[in-house]
């Protein structure tokens, strides 16, 4: 395994991909403008990139409508595209050092969770979109004997993909499998604060053998490239993960455009419900820890309200506190940081204004709190966790994208339903019990897009990922993301008698 000082060195060697990549060529943006790309660990300049604007958007699109007419991806059979997608996922893990590097660099995550979970993951990801292509089948209508009815699966066309920067190769990865699967081709903007790994990644596509054109990435930001994206009138689907703000956005650019569909990953103040009747209290305040604490609080997904009955309550955050120092962060290139930096000083003052609030507003800290500093950068913010916390605070009910975790006391059951169902979002929701009929009776009251019972944030690609109110109504992953790139064809054969 690396070293410390083995990252640090080819940390220092590294090289960027800077330039947008259009109709298979790497290009500056006509304007000539760029953006810095900082790391947030350091507060150094990593490159200047490309920042790319409706005039790059214009070229990225007619790129890929040209290219989807003239069929050289779309009209491959399945098993001709999935043998792409498969040789990408193994480029993937054989470039799996740099990937990692890339992620942890750009926006401060520690190095070991990209090369163990994200990079993996996003291998896995095209791997298993891949192996699915030949294995999905269309159907015949039940019509009467005189006709033939086919319902058949069409590629949309052209895809938008806009990811955000918390899981840079992961999220691309989840949008650019199922729409590349399907035959379509895709346009993909990354985050300002992470284009790196999208910008390999695009390169890899190319090793493995996708049409120039296919996939065009426009590194940019979010108020040009990716307003001019949600605005294009050739663009036929734009997926979206990110903030609940930007998304309303995406949504009247539809509007205003073509009506393009439009599907939502957005935000999410997720609860963690644990009952009295759990028994293994040691493992639910671990779980709870990671919930909040991994990715340095900066998922979409994190169990960022945590609602215990009272008779537990203190003893339960008693150990939750331990847990939490094992979630301190670090430099992001040394293997034994379990939590890095937060992507930018500008999220990092957010989080630590969010934090200054809920003093004010009288809950009570006990832990953490603070900002930490490692090699010139103050953008690290120690495990934070407030009690005391009342739902009409804003730590209750507004998205921190950080490390701080608002605990509240229940009584009963109907109590701690009604509190975790109140908040405008609904991505995710977890729940400690040994009760298996409190189990399925939670649950299902639960509004959110999963509930992980005796678990938390549960999450694979076989199995649909997304949620329901102001947190979106898209689906990344399992088969089901399919339906978000392709449209059911009828086609009716009258047949002679």
């Amino acid at each position: 395994m690396l070293q410390h000082s083995d990252w640090q060195k080819r940390a220092s060697e590294q090289r960027f991909l800077t330039r947008a990549l259009i109709d298979g060529q790497w290009v500056d943006a006509q304007s000539g403008n760029t953006f810095d790309s900082i790391n947030p660990a350091t507060n150094q300049l990593l490159a200047q990139v490309a920042a790319c604007d409706a005039a790059d958007v214009d070229r990225a699109v007619a790129s890929a409508r040209k290219v989807f007419e003239q069929g050289p991806w779309a009209r491959m059979t399945p098993r001709e595209r999935k043998q792409v997608l498969l040789r990408l996922s193994e480029l993937i893990l054989a470039n799996r050092e740099e990937l990692a590097l890339l992620d942890s660099l750009n926006m401060g995550k520690p190095v070991m969770d990209a090369y163990n979970i994200d990079v993996p993951g996003a291998a896995q990801v095209f791997a298993w979109y891949g192996e699915a292509l030949d294995k999905l089948y269309d159907q015949v209508a039940p019509t009467a004997s005189d006709a033939l009815a086919t319902i058949t699966r069409d590629p949309l066309g052209v895809v938008a993909a806009v990811v955000p920067w918390n899981f840079p190769l992961d999220l691309a990865a989840w949008k650019l499998a199922p729409a590349l699967g399907a035959g379509n081709s895709v346009i993909l903007k990354p985050a300002e604060q992470s284009p790196f790994s999208a910008l390999r990644l695009a390169e890899l596509a190319l090793e493995a053998g996708l049409p120039a054109g296919v996939l065009n990435v426009v590194p940019g930001l979010g108020e040009t490239a990716g307003k001019a994206l949600g605005l294009h009138p050739d663009v036929d689907c734009l997926a979206f993960t990110g903030s609940t703000e930007v998304g309303k956005y995406f949504m009247a650019y539809s509007a205003q455009s073509n009506l393009k569909q439009v599907w939502l990953e957005c935000g999410g103040k997720s609860a963690n419900l644990v009952f009295a009747d759990c028994k293994d209290l040691d493992l639910a305040a671990e779980k709870a820890a990671f919930a909040i604490f991994f990715n340095q609080g900066e998922v979409c997904s994190a169990n960022s309200r945590l609602l215990v009955q009272r008779e537990i309550h203190d003893e339960f955050v008693e150990r939750l506190v331990a847990k939490a120092q094992q979630w301190l962060p670090g430099d992001p290139l040394d293997p034994g940081s379990r939590a890095g930096a937060i992507v930018d000083a500008r999220q990092t003052a957010r989080i630590m204004a969010f934090i200054d609030v809920a003093q004010r507003q009288g809950a009570r800290l006990v832990c953490g709190g603070q900002r930490s500093s490692f090699n010139g950068s103050d953008n690290f913010v120690q495990p934070t966790i407030f009690t005391h916390v009342s739902p009409d605070m804003q730590l209750a009910r507004e998205e921190v994208f950080g490390p701080v975790l608002a605990v509240m006391a229940f009584d009963s059951e109907e109590e701690a339903i009604e509190l975790a169902n109140a908040s405008q979002y609904g991505l995710a929701a977890s729940l400690w019990t040994d009760d298996l009929h409190r189990a399925h009776r939670v649950a299902r009251q639960l509004r959110a897009g999963t509930v992980s019972v005796n678990t938390v944030d549960a999450l694979d690609v076989c199995v649909p990922f997304g949620g329901c109110k102001q947190s979106g109504f898209g689906r990344d992953l399992s088969l089901h993301a399919f339906d978000k790139y392709s449209q059911l064809k009828t086609t009716w054969f009258q047949l002679r008698r």
